[in-house]
Order: structure tokens, then sequence, then C-alpha cells
């Protein structure tokens, strides 16, 4: 098995054809052909099923495909950090963002990067924290951010900011200068995220202490679905000012922060403590911080507050 052996794989499997995935390759097809079968000679399993109209993996060839794809992850990681490159970091950074932070972030962390390292490629992955937990652990994504999180057995967390949650309601409803108190929530239908999503935690916990039973109307894991149908009337929700600033600046929301007791979640940034970052990554996950820092400095991400605590393992 060698390298040449998953490039072709990788490029049939996203192609359907090995004719298309020659052109990605700049190979001739026989070759890749070649390759395919050499890998499954080697692995004694058919990795493709070749239709009449394609080629289609079989289950062993997504499995195949899967660890392929880490193989080959690694190994550019290690070929951008041993390459000289006289004082210029080259490689890719795999992040993973929430949903509720892309807006903001995607755009201004790819303009730092691209102003002071024009050389990193950014791949991001958007999730939620349950993914975004599972493909740090599996080394899909090098850094992620994650809602507040225990401890955990080989992972790094940093706090970076907790940010307030705010009621959410159709244009009009609600003003940033008047806030609810839980109380509020009683008998009102909300559109939430089904559980065990961290934002669902915290609102029926909060919940439960004010003796208050949620009525959730609607659930879903779509963030804009979510705000449509918030728009549109069919309920209120509760979510992070960062998933609302455009929405509340342009008017088709409304918001206003719950207090008493007041709603926040902290988000942390976080790595795998068993596996080295590549440079490429540890300068995103600076510029990430310092990014998400200024933000709330300058005042564009209302309702938060920069947080700092001791990391853990």
């Amino acid at each position: 098995m060698d390298i040449k052996q998953l490039r072709a794989l990788l490029a049939v499997a996203e192609t359907g054809s090995a004719t298309k995935a020659a052109e990605i390759l700049r190979v001739v097809q026989p070759a890749v052909s070649r390759h395919i079968r050499l890998l499954e000679e080697e692995l004694g399993a058919e990795l493709f099923d070749r239709q009449r109209y394609g080629m289609a993996l079989t289950d062993a060839g997504h499995t195949m495909v899967e660890y392929g794809r880490r193989a080959l992850q690694e190994l550019d990681r290690a070929k951008a950090e041993i390459r000289p490159t006289a004082g210029t970091v080259v490689g890719t950074a795999t992040i993973g963002l929430l949903p509720s932070t892309c807006v903001m972030l995607a755009s201004e962390l790819a303009a730092r990067v691209r102003g002071t390292h024009p050389q990193i490629m950014m791949r991001l992955n958007v999730g939620y924290a349950g993914n975004l937990l599972t493909w740090l652990e599996s080394g899909d994504v090098e850094i992620a951010l994650l809602y507040d999180k225990e401890a955990m057995p080989g992972m790094h967390f940093e706090t970076v900011l907790d940010e307030k949650l705010l009621l959410v309601g159709p244009a009009g409803c609600y003003a940033m200068d008047q806030p609810e108190t839980i109380e509020k929530l009683r008998g009102v239908p909300l559109i939430l995220p089904d559980a065990p999503h961290g934002l669902r935690s915290v609102v029926e916990h909060a919940c439960a202490v004010a003796g208050i039973a949620p009525i959730v109307a609607i659930e879903t894991n779509s963030l804009e679905v979510q705000k449509s149908l918030v728009s549109r009337g069919f309920g209120h929700s509760i979510l992070p000012s960062s998933a609302i600033s455009e929405d509340l600046e342009i008017g088709t929301l409304s918001g206003t922060p719950i207090v008493s007791p007041d709603l926040s979640r902290r988000i942390i940034l976080a790595h795998a403590a068993t596996r080295r970052l590549s440079p490429a990554a540890a300068i995103v996950r600076e510029e990430l911080k310092s990014l998400m820092r200024q933000l709330v400095l300058d005042g564009s991400w209302p309702g938060a507050t920069c947080t700092k605590v001791d990391s853990a393992n």
C-alpha cells in the first residue's frame, strides 16, 4: 500500500469514475485502475462496485476511504512541519466551528490568516458540539470551539469567553435594553434543538429550577431553520447573541437578555492533547483566540465577556 494508491482511492470515491479521477490526479486512466486493483488485492476485498454508469464504494471501500483520508492528512501535516520553508508556515489547518459562531468568525478569521500567513490553507468544518468533539477525537479536525465541558482525558480545553443567551422572537417582540426574567418562558411555545444539545440543556435546567414546564413546539438542529421559524411567528427561542447579530441589525428578529437567573454559555477552544498541533493549526488557534477577544472588546460580540480560567487536560 502506498500514497499513490490512497490518492487514487480517494479521487475515485469523490468522482465515482476512474476516468475523472485520472483527470484530477493528472495521470492516465489505466494507472488509476491499476492502483485500485493492487489495493484491493492487498486488502483481499473489493473497494468499489463497478456499475454501468460509474463506481460506487462498497462497505469495505467506505472504511478504507475514512482511514485513508486521515492517513493522508497526517502525512501532509508532517510534510509541512519537516519541509524547510525559510520562516514561512505552510500547510492545512482543519478547524471546527459551532453553527452559531461561524457567520461572525469565518470571514474575519480567513482575512486574518490570509493577511499574516497566506500559505496556510484553512479547512472549516461546521457542526454541533457533540459532532465537533467526535471529530477532534478522530483527528478529523485539529482544533474546535465547544461549549464548556468537564475535563476529559486526552483533551486540552481553554476558556475563551462567556456569552449571554437571548430570548428571541419575531421583529418587534423584544428590545435589548428591556431584559426579561425566566418567567417569560411560561406558556410560550419554543423552537429548540433536540436533546442533548448543550443549549437545550441550559434552557431545560433553568426552567426546572424556576418550576416551569417548557413548551417545545418544534425541534430542529438547523440554526437557519430555527431562526426562520421564529421570524415567521411559529414560536420563540433561546439563542446566543452571536447567532442572531445580523438578524437583529436588519430587523428580521428581536431579542433580549434573560435575567434572574442570567442565562449564558461558556465557549472553549479545544484540541487533542495526545496529538501534536501542526504549525498551521497552532497559528490559526492563536488568530482565532485573538479575533474572538477583539470582537468582545470592541463591542462587536454583544453580550459576551472575555473569561480567563486555567486550561484543563
